[in-house]
C-alpha cells in the first residue's frame, strides 16, 4: 500500500463520516462540493470531516484510486465508500441517506 493510500485509508476508518471535497464545508470551491455538503445539513449529520482535496495533490489523485471512482467529492460513512454527489442526492430523495448517517 502506497504512503498515500495509507494515508487515505487512516482518514476513512478514523472518521465516522468523512467528505473529501474542493473546497472546505464554510468555502466549497465547485458546484458538486457544494452541493454534497447541503445534503449532508439538510439530512442533519453531524462530526462531518472535510478534506479539501486542492491542498494536497497526492490526496486528490489518490483518493481517486482509492475509490476506484474518478470524481470528486467523495463519501464515506463508517469506511465504506458511499458516492459523490449525484448519488447522495438520489440517497438523500429516497431517504436512504439520513437512514444511513443515522445508524
Amino acid at each position: 500500500m502506497s504512503d498515500t493510500i495509507k494515508r487515505i485509508d487512516d482518514i476513512v476508518k478514523g472518521n465516522h463520516i468523512v467528505l473529501f471535497m474542493k473546497g472546505t464545508a464554510q468555502f466549497p470551491m465547485c458546484g458538486f462540493s457544494g452541493r454534497a455538503i447541503q445534503i449532508l445539513k439538510s439530512c442533519g449529520a453531524t462530526g462531518v470531516k472535510t478534506f479539501n482535496v486542492l491542498e494536497d495533490e497526492e490526496i486528490r489523485q489518490g483518493i481517486k484510486e482509492y475509490a476506484n471512482w474518478p470524481t470528486i467529492p467523495q463519501l464515506y460513512v463508517k469506511g465504506e465508500f458511499i458516492g459523490g454527489s449525484d448519488i447522495l442526492a438520489e440517497m438523500h430523495e429516497a431517504g436512504e441517506l439520513q437512514d444511513l448517517l443515522r445508524a
